[in-house]
């Protein structure tokens, strides 16, 4: 301990060196440090940097992306608590990291419960069922190209987008493995459908979630947004029909029974949803304590499922399906499982985004970024700005700084960056989880400069997009947000 205490107090004494400003903390009641002129503050922007890099480099060096943002969230608040401390506040930091954490809590036990939803229907074979279904459709491959696109758009604001590309890329596989053209166009159809979808819906995308869970819109305004995420799907995908194959892939005949409560394990995800929305409209209570009741709907229909468990008719289910290889189908449902099978990766990379950006918005620098981009650029440009911006860098952070920064905007506005926020990404495949999981997926087939190819034309769809929403919402950029 003696030797930690020593080695930390160079470390102190270069932080007294240099001077902090001293200001009302936005909002907070207490004290705020300008520290982006301070050694601290330009050493937390060069961790976040550095650390965000490896983010980005995930597929090269097979480095989890939840480990750079932890390690950099804890260096980055050390550095402040140490400054605020030096400085004679040391319960300031505190309070802010708390407020912080609050917001990543919320986050976290939402998307917990629906991760669980999902795990338990792709349990059930829900989605392999579908899957089947197209593969023995008979469909020709630009049948399939438009059928995958609508599946995508359709399903995504109701499961992740994420887990639908991957279930549409699933089926891409499956059917045209042996035509790697078509593979590539379909797997940018699905990034840019599932990306596109996600966008109208609280529950699309965790941009448009967050947005939802700050009060900012309200549930049923997000689906002013169907029209203009319609266009920025609609626009590339008739352009690249031409390029996609006219012939038709061989048949199969695969089969996929569901088990026993699939469908009811579907319903009880629908009135999850519903229970989510209710408590937040009617009752004003963080949509996370609906989702988190629902998640009991699951748990004790889990319990039905396993005390009313008959082995032996399971055993005769799967002997008269040789498709169904799975052991799963003869033993007893087990909601705990699917908890476990959360994307534990993505949940601890969100906890370090959003602490890594809630300490760069202490620092002052969120305070200097809106101050250029919202009030010298103005709020349109600034807007269509974050959507670019999500294709490079994650949209995550993008639209958490945005919701930090809180600027004064109109409902129009805040709509505008939910949806560029949300389709941004489709412009380069590393800008949305979509199209990184799809590079993994269909290794090969489509890549970082295949999807490239194609951006200029996806480019066109996010510029109409944005006029669109310009035009049909117009009424919109003269209401105030719900929070101001």
């Amino acid at each position: 301990m003696k030797k930690v205490l020593t080695a930390m107090l160079p470390l102190m004494a270069l932080l007294s060196t240099f001077p902090a400003a001293v200001s009302a903390a936005a909002g907070g009641g207490g004290e705020q440090l300008d520290l982006t002129n301070h050694f601290v503050g330009f050493t937390a922007l060069v961790v976040f940097i550095v650390a965000y890099g490896f983010v980005m480099a995930e597929e090269f060096t097979h480095l989890r992306k939840s480990k750079p943002v932890l390690l950099a969230a804890g260096i980055i608040w050390a550095m402040i608590a140490a400054v605020y401390a030096h400085h004679g506040l040391p319960h300031a930091a505190e309070q802010a990291v708390r407020h912080n954490i609050l917001e990543y809590a919320e986050l976290f036990l939402f998307l917990l419960v629906a991760m669980t939803y999902i795990n338990a229907m792709d349990e059930r074979l829900v989605f392999d069922a579908l899957r089947a279904w197209l593969v023995r459709s008979g469909f020709s491959y630009r049948k399939l190209f438009w059928f995958t696109g609508v599946l995508a758009f359709f399903i995504s604001p109701v499961a992740d987008n994420l887990t639908t590309a991957l279930l549409m890329c699933a089926v891409v596989l499956a059917v045209g493995r042996d035509n790697p053209r078509f593979v590539t166009i379909a797997c940018i159809n699905i990034v840019v459908a599932a990306n596109a979808g996600g966008a109208f819906s609280p529950f699309g995308d965790i941009t448009t979630l967050m947005v939802w869970q700050k009060g900012i819109v309200d549930f049923q305004t997000f689906f002013l947004l169907f029209v203009p995420s319609v266009v920025n799907w609609v626009i590339p995908a008739a352009v690249m029909h031409f390029a996609v194959p006219d012939e038709q892939p061989p048949a199969s005949g695969e089969v996929v029974t569901m088990k026993r409560g699939a469908k009811r394990v579907i319903l009880l995800f629908l009135c999850t949803i519903a229970t989510a929305v209710s408590f937040h409209n009617f009752l004003h209570l963080p949509p996370m304590v609906g989702m988190m009741t629902g998640l009991a709907y699951l748990k004790l229909f889990g319990y039905y499922l396993k005390k009313t468990f008959d082995q032996r008719a399971a055993y005769k289910r799967r002997k008269t399906d040789l498709n169904q290889l799975e052991l799963g189908d003869v033993v007893p449902f087990d909601v705990f499982k699917n908890i476990a099978r959360a994307e534990w990766d993505t949940l601890m990379f969100f906890y370090g985004v959003i602490l890594c950006v809630g300490g760069l918005g202490l620092i002052g620098y969120l305070a200097l970024t809106s101050e250029v981009m919202y009030v010298e650029w103005g709020a349109t440009q600034a807007n269509v700005m974050v959507g670019i911006l999500s294709a490079i860098v994650d949209n995550i952070p993008v639209m958490f700084a945005v919701l930090t920064m809180q600027p004064d905007m109109s409902m129009g506005q805040w709509l505008l960056v939910t949806l560029t926020a949300g389709v941004g990404g489709s412009l380069l495949s590393i800008g949305s989880a979509a199209g990184v999981a799809l590079m993994g997926q269909a290794r090969g087939l489509y890549t970082f400069f295949s999807h490239l190819k194609w951006t200029p034309v996806i480019a066109l769809g996010y510029a109409a997009s944005i006029l669109v929403h310009f035009w049909v919402n117009d009424s919109q950029f003269s209401i105030p947000p719900l929070l101001p």
